[in-house]
């Protein structure tokens, strides 16, 4: 149960965002979906922030304050009175005082842990463009089954106007069937070569030595064009990065301006980051937070990676949050998952990832190269000792598992941690 002054806040906020949109009326694109919600918002803010005045979220503030303070582009007061004072001040001088500052677009990641939280949303947030990225079974532990999930990301799509956009993964069934959900006009984006913006021929592995980032061949409108993504790892990440070229081509750029753009993209940290690593090591950071489906293609994209016969492949994989009643078959999946995708050596850390274990021995994976650990800090201090010259780790897991202490533990340069890592202002505690 929210609090009293939590609901006068939330309250509040919805108040002022809203005088705010009324009185400058920018467009909005907002983006929801399971996975690569914010690295498909940081790819679109990419493309169209060297063309428009364009704001994105301020940090990861995707819910019911954390949107208004977007919209007002004011950082949270905390528990501060008179931060939320000064908050609320901002806002007050925004509807009275036209600023010429203010953003022409805003592009707002939305999140949804609970039914409802998406309809809130857009209830008081109109929207000129929707993106969903994919329905997977993340955030579980408040909605029934992945239907209800995929319902939930839709009340995006449902509330598009005649005159928005749709920006639709053609790939992922759940999000394509919400096409039959909304009068605006559809952008189907994905692999398949039915997609309005597809790609063919991807290629994100290479030599561990040698990583030349995420190549593709590109068709959109009547455009078919090689695209080399030097800063971008990760096959998965393809989808994000489609989702934001069909945004570009609503705003009518062309889309070798668009893949010009994207050259410059890096993704968010911990989202597939390749961190140089002590003792001439290669560290995949994927460390902002997991899911099933995100785990998965994680894994796939660790074992696409070549290295030496000589050297090891290793799997960190922290717990996967708020499953609900799927959290013993997802992570008994993800250790069959590392199994089939022939990793070294697996290493968990927190009580459910002991499921993580099972699924991965039960796949024929010896029990010698499955270890288990209560927390990150334990996890680190054991890979310092176990890994080798040209060895090759994946971090990955839920935010509460802090598996970033891993990635800082096993960094060439410790010292550049607050450049390169996830949660390592004031805000978070060690």
């Amino acid at each position: 149960m929210k609090s009293l002054l939590k609901i006068i806040l939330e309250k509040k906020l919805r108040f002022f965002a809203k005088a705010i949109l009324a009185r400058y009326n920018p467009e909005v694109i907002a983006i929801t979906g399971s996975v690569g919600k914010t690295t498909t918002k940081e790819a679109i803010y990419t493309v169209l922030a060297s063309t428009y005045k364009v704001r994105k979220n301020l940090k990861n503030y995707n819910n019911e304050i954390g949107i208004p303070l977007s919209i007002i582009g004011v950082e949270s007061g905390r528990r501060s009175p008179f931060r939320w004072l000064m908050v609320f001040l901002k806002a007050s001088w925004l509807i009275i005082f036209k600023s010429k500052n203010y953003p022409h677009i805003l592009v707002l990641e939305m999140g949804a842990d609970h039914p409802g939280d998406i309809k809130y949303l857009v209830d008081f947030v109109p929207l000129r463009v929707g993106v969903v990225t994919a329905v997977a079974a993340a955030h579980l532990e408040f909605f029934e089954n992945i239907n209800t999930v995929a319902k939930e990301k839709g009340e995006l799509i449902k509330a598009l106007s005649k005159t928005g956009q749709a920006v639709l993964n053609y790939d992922d069934k759940l999000v394509h069937q919400m096409s039959n959900q909304t009068k605006a006009k559809i952008i189907f984006f994905g692999l398949n070569q039915k997609a309005d913006v597809n790609a063919t021929k991807i290629d994100s592995g290479g030599d561990v030595n040698d990583i030349k980032g995420l190549s593709f061949k590109l068709k959109v409108n009547d455009t078919v064009m090689p695209v080399l993504l030097p800063k971008i790892f990760g096959q998965h990440l393809i989808s994000s990065i489609l989702a934001a070229i069909a945004v570009g081509s609503i705003y009518n750029l062309d889309a070798y301006t668009v893949v010009d753009s994207l050259k410059k993209f890096t993704p968010p940290k911990g989202r597939m980051n390749v961190i140089p690593g002590i003792k001439n090591t290669t560290i995949i950071d994927d460390s902002y937070n997991s899911s099933p489906l995100a785990a998965e293609q994680a894994l796939k994209q660790l074992s696409a990676v070549k290295i030496s016969k000589k050297n090891k492949k290793y799997a960190v994989l922290g717990d996967m949050l708020e499953l609900g009643r799927s959290s013993e078959k997802s992570h008994i999946k993800i250790g069959e998952e590392a199994a089939t995708n022939k990793i070294d050596y697996l290493i968990t850390v927190g009580e459910m990832s002991r499921d993580t274990v099972k699924g991965a021995v039960a796949k024929k994976m010896s029990k010698d190269k499955c270890f288990n650990f209560k927390n990150s800090t334990e996890a680190g201090k054991f890979l310092q000792k176990r890994i080798a010259e040209g060895d090759l780790i994946l971090v990955k897991g839920s935010q509460s598992v802090r598996m970033e202490h891993i990635v800082k533990e096993l960094m060439a340069e410790p010292l550049k941690a607050k450049d390169l890592l996830v949660r390592q202002d004031k805000s978070w505690t060690n």
